[in-house]
């Protein structure tokens, strides 16, 4: 099956742990293409346990919504009043998926001397489509999960400076933390209700998720007018302010109102 296919249909793939993320492995031997060509190696298929099924989500897209609080605009020096939504993205294998009850390994990245937490909430598309009216975009979600996006901020502040792209601040491996899906049926939309992260058991983020500029409704709405939207597409719903540092062996832990914490220990 080729991966246009997968994502089209409505099935859902198994799969087995790779590294940090919960992924399946697509056969070297697959067929892929209209003239029947046989893949050269296997690449993985990056996916996510759904809570409380024997299924697994598979990621397509990576997308993140930056500066969505008005207090953390203001800390990245941004006026919120006049600024629309604006998006970035992370690659699928920037994944860590982090059980529940667990406190996973982080690794520090390479190339930084300022690594920062940046706790969200996370929308899992369920059903694709584009222009979709911000009125109907709930209908599009799937489930939800909590995550960190973990940002080099020196690097993403030089490139930033040099009017360059600032993926490598945002886009490398274990950049994507996050923990299990939970289907909308298990929990509801999330459009209020607490957010906090903690480093070392202090309070360093909170805020409510009604303080989002943009709700997760509308950023589908917004995201949709760019790109076409398919199943497995997940949106890193933004930060709230005070992000800061986390040095080697600090555990953070992060919270969403209806989900259970996530934990990180950075080594």
């Amino acid at each position: 099956m080729d991966r246009r296919t997968f994502f089209g249909g409505a099935a859902v793939a198994a799969g087995t742990a790779l590294g940090g993320c919960a992924s399946g492995t697509t056969g070297a031997s697959g067929a892929s293409g209209s003239l029947g060509a046989r893949m050269a190696f296997a690449v993985p298929d990056v996916t996510i346990p759904v809570v409380g099924t024997d299924e697994v989500f598979p990621v397509r897209r990576i997308y993140c919504i930056g500066r969505n609080y008005a207090a953390h605009s203001r800390e990245m020096g941004s006026d919120p009043t006049r600024e629309p939504p604006f998006f970035f993205q992370k690659p699928t294998d920037a994944i860590q998926h982090v059980p529940t009850g667990t406190v996973a390994d982080h690794p520090y990245p390479t190339l930084t001397k300022n690594y920062h937490y940046e706790v969200e909430l996370v929308a899992m598309i369920g059903k694709g489509g584009r222009d979709i009216p911000a009125a109907q975009a709930l209908d599009h979600v799937y489930g939800y999960t909590l995550g960190l996006d973990m940002t080099r901020r020196d690097l993403q502040r030089a490139m930033g400076d040099q009017k360059k792209p600032w993926e490598i601040g945002k886009s490398f491996d274990h950049s994507a933390v996050l923990g299990p899906v939970h289907r909308v049926a298990q929990t509801g939309h999330f459009t209020k209700g607490a957010i906090w992260l903690k480093v070392n058991g202090q309070t360093k983020q909170s805020a409510d998720l009604s303080q989002m500029l943009w709700s997760v409704a509308e950023q589908i709405s917004n995201l949709s007018q760019a790109n076409q939207l398919y199943p497995g597409d997940i949106i890193y719903s933004g930060t709230p302010e005070n992000v800061g540092p986390v040095v080697r062996g600090d555990l953070i832990e992060i919270h969403i109102d209806g989900l259970p914490n996530l934990n990180v220990r950075i080594v």
